[in-house]
């Protein structure tokens, strides 16, 4: 009973020194923890209740079309399949895999969406040979294909303020496995706990305590988001405890569905230079090629596997490391039952099947993604480009813009010391569609610095002379390819007061020539009294047309006094190419929002052709220049069975060396020059054309028809006066001109017969040249 006495009176006495912790501790929960968790409460839903993951745009190349008839060759369509992170494994039955046997290629599609609708995944069997794709299968059944696509390389990527490679699913969209799995290994109790597992905790902390060093994790998915969403990564007692109230906080508010979603669109599960590729879905493409619903369970458990270290167990890196994590983690797929026995020992036995290249393209073809801009900004600002989840299809053909590439090197080094300080630049495109399949633009294609395809302006030469000869043909009942031309000398007062004296390259005269014989030579004296005939106005308007400002007033303009770009001599030619259809160059197809929605198409529609049967006609005398002309290297070499057309152009003093030329299908422009403006000691046959050669050595491509195109008929003509005459008689020429131009009877070999009686014949000008004054001066060169 004393003892009880006592033990109240001490506590009625104490009872003032406990109330002062007491006083304090709330004061602290009132004070500071309460609206400091207020704040950690506020922080947490404005930044998850409107957190909108950094996607950033990527942009793509055409789809690979294949069809029996279609030009390709196995280099072709390997290079195509390598650069779209297919993967060669000699089975080609899972998507995004192929395999070789003989000729025969077996491929799995993946499928795409694009502007045009895309295709599913499919199975496919692809035999090449003799330059073409001869046949097109389905793998299963046999049956033939008339047309499938394979889905396009990824080229670029513009990224936002983040260099965050990220591709957002939907939590229904992934896998089960992968959800099942990412659980087992990395929170087991995540449905039921609260943020926070003490159990788990506490486990942790026994086997690190243990093993004597950290071997085990007790956070949780929760735990995890929080700490990439919201905190840095320093190990200090108050980012821990920050982890663990907005851990808490995060569960109050929102669902068990929402935080794994979040999870895993934004784990970080790998980096590529300044890249971080983060979420599942990005990390599926990033390492397999493939999208995470068409992962199998080996690799599902690899990406679960790589949470705990991307960069510890990267396996391109650390392949055997890889390995046994990933075999680690299909245990624990096995011991939770995600996983039958004989799956388990399946999915272990298998290879990683990681694919070489990480297909994360920040800017590949710099050259081709400002054209890409250029054209597209009109639509999309800067800010909608980087930060709008956006999918721009473009035209990029990958084998063309390959070759180009390696025609530029290939054709530079091949000059030796000549190629050095020289620069170079080059557009491709679609003969018939005008879509741009390749730009390069510069000698080394990765740089990102100064564009010359779309941005120097150079003296184009002898390649304005088919417009020259087009202007003229369009008057049929006065000019036709044998009409005869003065290549003699000529010289021309200028405003200035000075007189203007060009030459020919070989700085002679070759007196009265057919008119397709002074286009296939380049001849400047022929070429400029026909322009000046024809009349300069009416050729200026001819170019203005095309959309060129500034055009040269003065007679030089004939023979290339005009300053353009190779996209621009690109356009010019596309209206050659394409059979007298203007049609602009195109670099973009079409723009997808996030959802798969096309929200922008880019399209030309074809109209009405203009001028057809000069175009035709010029199309013919340019062959004739690759045939025996100053292009004569491709007729007298393995391409001569393209049939191409094409011209060389050299300005003055050999500072620049052209050639724009064409196929039945592929249109290129070839540019090389020095910075400074230097001469190159390069004619448009030694540079230019050289690099086209090598580009269409390698280029699957239809030739263009060797016979004059509808609208024309091929005539025997007498070139001293244009009319018809007999085949047998000396010196006719036969040549293509528009149907019925010409009257349909031939004057025979009477008139030759009297010339020769008489010793000559009548060798003047056609009407409206110009007299030829004798003088000579600096030549321009061809």
């Amino acid at each position: 009973m004393a003892f009880l006495t006592r033990t109240r009176s001490f506590a009625r006495r104490s009872w003032p020194w406990l109330r002062i912790p007491c006083w304090i501790g709330l004061g602290l929960l009132v004070g500071f923890v309460l609206p400091y968790t207020l704040v950690l409460n506020k922080r947490v839903q404005d930044r998850f209740s409107d957190v909108v993951f950094a996607v950033p745009t990527r942009v793509y190349a055409r789809p690979l079309p294949l069809s029996a008839g279609e030009p390709m060759s196995s280099a072709a369509l390997e290079l195509e399949l390598t650069f779209a992170g297919y993967s060669h494994d000699g089975r080609g039955d899972v998507a995004g895999s192929w395999m070789k046997q003989g000729s025969r290629y077996t491929i799995s599609s993946r499928g795409y969406a694009g502007p045009d609708g895309g295709e599913l995944p499919k199975r496919i069997r692809v035999t090449v040979g003799s330059g073409e794709v001869q046949s097109v299968q389905d793998a299963a059944s046999g049956k033939p294909i008339a047309l499938t696509h394979l889905d396009p390389a990824r080229i670029a990527t513009l990224y936002g303020a983040t260099q965050e490679e990220r591709r957002f699913v939907q939590l229904a969209d992934v896998p089960p496995l992968l959800l099942s799995g990412l659980q087992a290994v990395e929170d087991r109790n995540f449905k039921h706990n609260i943020g926070i597992d003490f159990g788990a905790i506490a486990r942790a902390a026994f086997a690190n305590l243990r093993a004597g060093h950290t071997v085990q994790g007790g956070s949780t998915l929760t735990q995890q988001l929080v700490r990439n969403l919201f905190l840095s990564r320093d190990q200090t007692f108050t980012r821990k405890i920050n982890e663990a109230l907005m851990s808490l906080l995060l569960e109050a508010h929102y669902s068990k569905g929402r935080i794994l979603e979040a999870y895993v669109n934004d784990v970080f599960l790998g980096q590529q230079g300044g890249q971080a590729v983060h979420g599942f879905g990005a990390a599926s493409e990033f390492y397999f090629g493939r999208r995470l619903q068409e992962l199998r369970p080996q690799e599902i458990a690899l990406l679960v596997g790589l949470v705990k270290g991307p960069s510890y167990y990267d396996p391109r890196r650390a392949p055997k490391r890889a390995l046994t994590r990933r075999n680690l983690v299909l245990q624990e797929f096995f011991d939770t039952g995600l996983l039958s026995a004989a799956q388990l020992n399946a999915a272990q036995a298998a290879p990683l099947d990681v694919i070489q290249d990480g297909q994360l393209p920040h800017n590949r073809f710099p050259a081709f993604m400002e054209l890409v801009r250029r054209q597209i900004t009109a639509d999309f600002d800067e800010k909608a480009l980087r930060e709008g989840n956006l999918s721009i299809f473009t035209t990029l053909d990958p084998a063309a813009q390959l070759y180009a590439e390696q025609a530029i090197s290939s054709s530079l080094k091949s000059l030796g010391k000549r190629g050095d300080g020289v620069q170079a630049a080059a557009v491709v495109t679609d003969a018939q569609t005008g879509n741009v399949l390749a730009v390069v633009g510069s000698r080394s294609p990765g740089d990102p610095g100064y564009n010359r395809a779309l941005d120097i302006q150079r003296p184009i030469g002898s390649t304005i002379k088919p417009f020259v000869y087009l202007v003229a043909l369009t008057q049929p009942q006065r000019w036709n390819l044998a009409s005869l031309l003065d290549d003699s000398p000529i010289s021309m007062r200028q405003p200035n007061g000075s007189v203007w004296t060009p030459q020919n390259d070989d700085n002679r005269s070759h007196g009265m020539v057919p008119m397709v014989d002074a286009l296939a030579q380049s001849w400047n004296l022929a070429s400029i009294r026909l322009g000046m005939a024809v009349g300069l106005p009416r050729i200026r308007a001819f170019l203005q047309s095309f959309g060129l400002k500034d055009v040269n007033p003065g007679p030089s303009l004939l023979i290339g006094a005009l300053d353009l770009a190779p996209l621009q001599v690109a356009q010019l030619y596309q209206y050659l190419a394409a059979d007298g259809h203007a049609l602009p160059l195109l670099a973009v197809r079409g723009v997808l929002d996030g959802n798969g929605r096309t929200i922008k198409r880019y399209q030309v529609q074809g109209g009405a052709g203009e001028y057809q049967e000069a175009v035709r006609l010029v199309t013919w005398a340019m062959q004739q220049v690759a045939e025996y002309g100053t292009a004569s290297a491709i007729g007298n070499s393995a391409l001569a069975s393209l049939h191409a057309a094409g011209k060389t152009g050299t300005s003055n003093d050999m500072r620049d060396s052209w050639f724009a030329g064409f196929t039945g299908d592929h249109l290129a422009v070839f540019w090389m020059g020095r910075d400074d403006n230097k001469p190159t000691t390069l004619f448009g046959a030694t540079g230019g054309l050289r690099a086209w050669r090598d580009l269409f050595a390698k280029l699957p491509t239809q030739p263009l028809s060797a016979r004059a195109g509808a609208g024309l008929e091929m005539a025997w003509i007498n070139p001293t006066d244009g009319k018809r005459t007999e085949q047998q008689c000396q010196g006719a020429q036969q040549v293509p001109v528009v149907a019925g131009s010409l009257p349909a009877d031939t004057d025979g070999c009477f008139w030759q017969g009297v010339q020769n009686l008489f010793g000559g014949g009548d060798s003047s000008a056609p009407a409206g040249t110009p007299p030829a004054p004798s003088s000579s001066s600096t030549p321009i060169r061809n």
